[in-house]
């Protein structure tokens, strides 16, 4: 078999992966819609989205689904997506697999200038709605740039070990924590409500004037960096290596951080501080189907959209009508398994 055949089958074999998860991912959603406090069967939610009269259905179902269901579980898909994808670029380009957005102070920092924007901006941000809708994803941005730039360089620009790194991204975001402690110092109380919006992570502020803006900051840098899945495939051979194959190493480095802090920004603004998706989706991709970029980044993308309406999901029915933050669902999955690979790779050094 030649290498054409080769190379025609696994794009193939990929190209019906990524499309077995998105009728998953699908499938899970129109579930979803189905689960929460509020009763609509599956048969009414196909009938209410669909031109099927299967089922006789409520106004209000209708109101619930297109509302609140909807936009939320849009909204978790688009977040998932871009944290799982994000995470996935992250541990490219530092060539590290415990790599995650929070981990490495990007969500500390989004949400350090996102505090700042809604302690110190609020009297215009409630005089003028589309200053919040805007103004608060590009302040996230900004902290989440300036926090990866941060603990890049104090990583040793991506040279180092995995122990410097951690320790980088452990002082990043004690600082943050500290400067987010002394912001809150001059909050009034609705400032101190929304902070615990950041701290724990929650889809219930999910509205249809919140996802364009989210799927257009979120996909458009997700696409961009599914393009850079060859240069990222050659710096996983390391700089010396990729700039020999005709990488501009710099600009990939740089892009690839904006992305990703755009992405992580985003998500964070609109859902608050949701940790461990950008570490626990892009290892399981590549224990599963290899490190090949070219399949990992959209494959992250989709699995991590599917962890996150999963964990949303676990959310809104577990302790209904009540429910719990994503944030701690998406904390109870990925703690074990940041300890489970931390044990494995210390095995694997022995």
């Amino acid at each position: 078999m030649n290498n054409l055949t080769l190379s025609y089958t696994k794009s193939r074999v990929n190209s019906l992966l990524l499309g077995g998860m998105l009728v998953f991912l699908v499938v899970l959603g129109l579930f979803s819609l189905s689960q929460g406090a509020f009763s609509i069967s599956f048969a009414q939610v196909v009938s209410i989205l669909f031109p099927f009269d299967w089922v006789e259905y409520e106004s209000r179902q209708v109101n619930v689904l297109y509302s609140i269901r909807l936009p939320r579980i849009l909204m978790a898909t688009l977040i998932g997506g871009g944290l799982g994808i994000a995470g996935a670029s992250l541990q490219g380009l530092f060539r590290n697999p415990l790599v995650e957005p929070g981990l490495i102070g990007v969500s500390s920092g989004s949400a350090l200038f996102a505090v700042i924007f809604l302690v110190f901006i609020p009297g215009i941000a409630q005089s003028f709605a589309w200053i919040t809708l805007v103004g608060l994803p590009l302040f996230a941005f900004l902290g989440g740039l300036i926090h990866v730039l941060a603990v890049y360089f104090l990583g040793g620009r991506g040279k180092t070990d995995t122990a410097t790194l951690i320790l980088a991204g452990v002082a990043i975001n004690a600082l943050a924590g500290a400067l987010i402690g002394l912001t809150l110092f001059y909050a009034d109380d609705a400032a101190l409500r929304s902070f615990t919006f950041w701290s724990l992570g929650d889809l219930g502020g999910a509205s249809w004037a919140k996802v364009p803006l989210a799927a257009g900051l979120i996909l458009l840098p997700s696409l961009l960096l599914i393009g850079e899945s060859k240069n990222l495939n050659a710096l996983s051979l390391g700089e010396q290596e990729a700039f020999h194959m005709g990488v501009n190493v710099k600009q990939t480095k740089i892009k690839l951080l904006l992305l990703t802090a755009l992405i992580v920004g985003v998500g964070v603004a609109f859902t608050g501080m949701i940790g461990f998706v950008g570490l626990i989706v892009p290892h399981l991709i590549r224990i599963s189907f290899g490190a090949d970029h070219r399949l990992v980044l959209p494959a992250s993308f989709l699995l991590g959209a599917i962890l996150l309406n999963v964990a949303d999901l676990i959310g809104r029915t577990w302790v209904a009508p009540a429910e719990l933050p994503i944030g701690v669902i998406t904390a109870l999955l990925g703690a074990p398994f940041f300890i489970a690979l931390i044990f494995q790779l210390h095995k694997s050094r022995s």
